[in-house]
């Protein structure tokens, strides 16, 4: 069990004065064991790899960087010009009062968003249409499409 805690005038200042007799030694031990630590000693350096040493970097194995060959941005995107598949479908949904419809694939069961000025003739619901794919910004849309007769 426990000791029954003392409420004694003199036992409680006794007990605040230890304490603090204990923290002014770890204050007192703690400044003479960093106190003899020079700011040499807590140096650290970054060698070439990005690692931190203890040691300065060698500046005599330095190579020279030609400055025009980095690159600070994003480098454009080069457009490759691929060839376009053709492909062919029909028309499943058609608004000509909203200028949008979607073409379903015939090869697959994949539909795509179409808009009118995207068309090259006018086209009604069920027609039979080729068309290639551009991607938009909701995935891949019909472009240049066009009317076919079986």
């Amino acid at each position: 069990m426990a000791k029954p805690a003392s409420f004694n005038k003199r036992e409680l200042e006794q007990r605040k004065e230890n304490k603090r007799k204990k923290k002014q030694q770890k204050k007192d031990g703690r400044k003479s064991s960093t106190g003899s630590r020079s700011f040499e000693d807590m140096i650290a350096y970054v060698d070439e790899n990005g690692l931190i040493v203890d040691s300065p970097p060698d500046t005599a194995q330095k190579n020279e960087i030609d400055a025009t060959t980095i690159e600070v941005s994003v480098p454009k995107k080069v457009e490759l010009e691929e060839d376009l598949i053709i492909l062919k479908g029909r028309v499943e949904y058609f608004s000509a009062s909203k200028g949008y419809g979607f073409i379903k694939d015939l090869n697959s069961t994949e539909k795509y968003f179409f808009h009118v000025k995207n068309t090259l003739y006018p086209v009604a619901e069920y027609d039979l249409v080729t068309f290639e794919l551009i991607r938009g910004n909701k995935g891949m849309n019909a472009n240049n499409i066009k009317v076919f007769k079986q």
